[in-house]
């Protein structure tokens, strides 16, 4: 089994006034070589936008794009004519497929939005963009873990164009969630909030945790508890 950490404090960063955002991977102007992405999945980025503020209309294409806001809340609104406002334990996909253009800003002027970015690379170029957006309900993740995003759409989740699950957990002081994970597949622990233990190895808010050749993933929460999003992925 590998467990292999990657330290928040370790991310590259970019500061640019309205916004400050932490890359696990490598990103815009941010390069590692050896941080490219785990599997399939390519980008996680942690960002915090300014009242007010955000990202203009830009394009995309062919990349699964998954937003999971922690705080405050995101206006939305893309070429496909959709238009909505995402909120804390709502998860967002849009499904870039040939081209999408979108813009997101800040819902609130004046409190700061806080959310995760999520680039999963599609099984398939060249398909019809699409989107979705789902509330999950806190008590739907307290001391278990729910599936929020899928492949396959299973589950009451949001469907991706990738052999990819994602999870989400929220676990108080002492609770502990444990994973199977089929052989061949990777995981990755992405800590949200507070500390924990994944397959023995401490970590907290920010870090990531890849793991290979793993039967399970176990995670267990800190003193102050923690919120985990889950990977389960086709190598």
């Amino acid at each position: 089994m590998s467990v292999v950490v990657r330290p928040s404090a370790e991310r590259g960063h970019a500061q640019h006034g309205w916004l400050d955002s932490r890359h696990t991977f490598s990103f815009a102007d941010y390069y590692d070589e050896k941080q490219m992405g785990f599997g399939p999945l390519r980008v996680i980025n942690e960002d915090r936008v300014e009242p007010s503020a955000g990202f203009p209309t830009h394009p995309h294409r062919d990349m699964e794009i998954i937003s999971y806001v922690i705080s405050g809340g995101l206006r939305h609104k893309d070429s496909m004519g959709n238009g909505s406002a995402i909120k804390p334990g709502e998860v967002q996909v849009m499904s870039a497929g040939t081209g999408v253009r979108h813009s997101e800003y800040n819902d609130s002027a004046s409190e700061s939005a806080h959310f995760l970015q999520i680039w999963i690379l599609p099984e398939q170029a060249g398909l019809p963009p699409r989107y979705a957006q789902k509330a999950f309900p806190a008590a739907e993740k307290a001391g278990k873990l729910r599936l929020v995003v899928s492949g396959d759409g299973r589950d009451g989740s949001l469907a991706i164009r990738q052999d990819a699950d994602l999870h989400a957990t929220r676990l108080a002081a002492g609770e502990s969630v444990t994973h199977a994970l089929k052989p061949g597949r990777l995981a990755w622990a992405q800590i949200v909030e507070g500390g924990a233990t994944v397959n023995g190895a401490s970590v907290s808010a920010g870090d990531g945790v890849a793991i290979k050749d793993a039967d399970t993933v176990a995670i267990a929460a800190g003193a102050g508890g923690t919120e985990v999003l889950l990977f389960d992925m086709a190598a």
